[in-house]
């Protein structure tokens, strides 16, 4: 009710406008249910209420707010495309694109329909729709510089870069000061591989909206994706200051931070870490959890968040692309495909290789390699390629890989990636295959409602740990990783050459710099106090890492020049090293896996502690099957009083050097064949299963 002293709609509606446009969503609102309460029939103000509670991320409240509005003014262009807008928030980007059209119909060509029109189709991963929808856009407003950037979204969704690129610098054109064509721009770049320069569009769109912690962090992903990961570290930084509770940004500056052996800070980090994921307010990178000292449930905790979450923004893509997969005939080979960032001189490609020779002129399997990295050039590629028929899918989207891997007619396929490396998670949410399997690169469960097995074997994952699995496990009876055996482990330099002292036990630690936390190094320096002329090498570490290492080392008391580094080597060079190391040190939480399968067919000896989640379990695997559970200690103490104890006694050194060196060859750690029909056996076991209708189940193989 209103009286001479109540001022007009209006005045209430630019008031309401005013604290919109200066972000005080909340108070918008407020005033909006005070101006209602005097002109409750007001479509306008029933319609900026609406916009409010969308800004308050409150969907459901706006699009009852909205469809309000709509009653009252059914003829409203404005009222129409929020409560589109506020449909797709909703999830519900269906009904919103026949609101939209049938608003087309009332206002044929009109922008600002045919743009929010075209954010409806983006949402339902109907990219072809959506750009000729912004195209179409761009006829009644040519100087509006969003079109042409959502114009360039869809185009980069479609995979056609170099039309996004154009799209963008139009944006640009039209409003050179727009962060997001900047960020755009970074996307596109990044896409491309040119990490560098993806990392300044977005350092730019940071400069032109500093209060934006989407940009620095997308700035400190690209510059760690070139390398420059001090740069990184500080873009990070800026992220987490404007939303300290970010979990992907802790997530990130975090690894980092270990990466970099920077560990200042690192425990009140990992805390709020562990504590946002606890809350399970945002999805954090799973591969960075399998550093942190926390037990397998929280693990899974997170993973199951962050495949929600892709599990949302996949559903749409999915929904269009609608794969169906006939079953094959009974006699039919199976046909089993690979997914990989590593089909080249890297850790998978070199595990892999020699088991899918192996398996190369098997007549009940057929193999298909889908590579998401160029060709390298190198032996490993050309050897994949001629045991696989391999597919450079390189230069393709998620939905284009999906779609030729389903056009191939995989049966089973694993990914050999995980959460790690390029992460696959969008590309196996798509399903494309019937039956998809995690193995080999990320040492945990995936959480992913599209993952139906994961491969692994009873020690790396025990009964005890079973339910931190969502996946169905199938457990091979040999360790779950398999090694090239055709490795040739040539003769090094001189010791003095490599920088090691002429005497002197040589104890090794080769694992990436992320895994040598101040806990393990305290131990490292522990053995080094208690071994007399011994020394530690390492692998060199980027950007100050080893100088921050020696730092470390002098504050526990140990002379910084017994800390010798390794630089970055071609695998077969890096590999005669070995030759020198007496003894190999291994982490925790995240063991040595690669790495200490190397270690092991070059004839050192691998000193593990057995953890308590699959990445900490694995170098015991390694060791349980090559005959060397003595190896394997249970706690920390142990682990030290034995590496103490092999490290003051070189006749017990040359001991098990000569062991391992029988083992090469009589192990079954590294006997391809066996592994190659074990692994054809579990493949047998998921085709079968598939094949008469019955789902996945856990699966131990005799």
């Amino acid at each position: 009710m209103t009286d001479l002293f109540t001022p007009p709609a209006t005045v209430f509606a630019q008031q309401i406008v005013a604290q919109i446009e200066r972000g005080d969503f909340a108070g918008a609102e407020q005033a909006a249910i005070d101006a209602r309460a005097h002109y409750p029939d007001h479509a306008e103000l029933a319609r900026l209420h609406g916009v409010a509670l969308l800004q308050l991320h409150r969907p459901a409240d706006a699009v009852a707010m909205l469809e309000e509005a709509a009653q009252m003014d059914p003829q409203s262009v404005e009222v129409q495309c929020n409560l589109g807008s506020a449909q797709v928030a909703n999830g519900d980007a269906d009904n919103a694109i026949e609101r939209l059209r049938a608003a087309l119909r009332m206002a044929p060509g009109h922008p600002a329909v045919l743009l929010t029109l075209g954010n409806a189709l983006m949402a339902a991963a109907r990219f072809q729709n959506a750009r000729d929808s912004y195209a179409m856009a761009t006829h009644g407003a040519p100087a509006h510089p969003g079109i042409r950037l959502n114009l360039a979204g869809a185009e980069l969704e479609l995979g056609n870069v170099d039309q996004a690129r154009l799209h963008a610098d139009e944006a640009l054109q039209l409003h050179p000061r727009f962060d997001a064509a900047h960020a755009m721009r970074g996307r596109i770049l990044l896409s491309q591989g040119q990490a560098d320069e993806a990392g300044e569009s977005w350092l730019l769109a940071e400069r032109l909206s500093p209060r934006n912690h989407e940009y620095p962090f997308a700035a400190g992903q690209a510059m760690e994706d070139a390398g420059k990961l001090e740069a990184a570290t500080k873009a990070y930084e800026r992220a987490l200051a404007l939303h300290p509770d970010n979990g992907p940004v802790l997530g990130q500056l975090l690894f980092l931070r270990r990466r970099l052996c920077d560990w200042h800070d690192l425990d009140d980090l990992s805390a709020r870490l562990q504590q946002a994921i606890a809350e399970g307010a945002s999805p954090v990178s799973p591969f960075v959890m399998l550093s942190e000292d926390v037990d397998a449930e929280l693990q899974l905790r997170c993973a199951k968040t962050y495949a929600d979450g892709v599990e949302q923004q996949a559903a749409p893509l999915r929904k269009q692309q609608a794969f169906t997969h006939a079953k094959p005939a009974p006699d039919a080979a199976a046909r089993v495909g690979f997914v990989a960032d590593g089909f080249n001189d890297h850790a998978t490609g070199l595990l892999v290789v020699a088991m899918l020779e192996a398996l190369a002129d098997d007549e009940d399997l057929e193999l298909h390699l889908f590579a998401t990295t160029a060709d390298d050039g190198g032996a490993i590629r050309r050897r994949l390629a001629t045991a696989t028929t391999l597919h450079d899918v390189s230069a393709l989207n998620h939905a284009q890989v999906a779609q030729r891997i389903h056009d191939t007619g995989v049966e089973i396929l694993f990914d050999l990636n995980g959460y790690s490396g390029r992460d696959n998670a969008e590309l196996f949410a798509l399903r494309p295959a019937p039956i998809q399997v995690n193995w080999l690169a990320y040492p945990g469960s995936t959480g992913a409602p599209w993952m139906d097995y994961l491969l692994a074997d009873k020690t790396v994952l025990p009964d005890s740990l079973r339910a931190t699995v969502s996946e169905k496990l199938i457990r091979l009876p040999r360790c779950y990783q398999p090694n090239d055996n055709t490795r040739v482990v040539a003769q090094p330099p001189s010791r003095a050459e490599c920088g090691l002292p002429d005497q002197g036990t040589v104890f090794a630690c080769f694992n990436s710099s992320y895994k040598l936390n101040p806990a393990a190094f305290a131990r490292l320096m522990l053995v080094l106090e208690q071994v007399p002329d011994s020394v530690l090498w390492l692998l060199s570490g980027p950007e100050g890492a080893d100088d921050r290492l020696r730092a470390a080392a002098g504050a526990a008391g140990i002379a910084p020049e017994r800390l010798v580094f390794l630089p970055r080597l071609p695998h077969a060079e890096y590999l005669s090293r070995y030759v020198h190391a007496d003894l190999f040190l291994d982490t925790l939480p995240y063991n040595a896996h690669t790495t200490a399968s190397d270690a092991l067919w070059a004839g050192c000896p691998v000193l593990t502690c057995t953890g308590r989640t699959f990445a900490g379990r694995v170098a015991t695997s390694l060791l349980l099957q090559l005959g060397l559970p003595e190896l394997a200690c249970e706690d920390e103490e142990s682990f030290i009083a034995m590496a103490t104890q092999l490290g003051n006694d070189r006749e017990a050194l040359v001991t098990l050097r000569q062991h391992l060196s029988q083992q090469r060859t009589q192990s079954p750690l590294f006997d391809m064949q066996g592994y190659a029909s074990d692994f054809k056996r579990a493949v047998q076991a998921m085709s079968a299963r598939y094949r008469i209708g019955r789902k996945p189940v856990d699966l131990d193989l005799p």
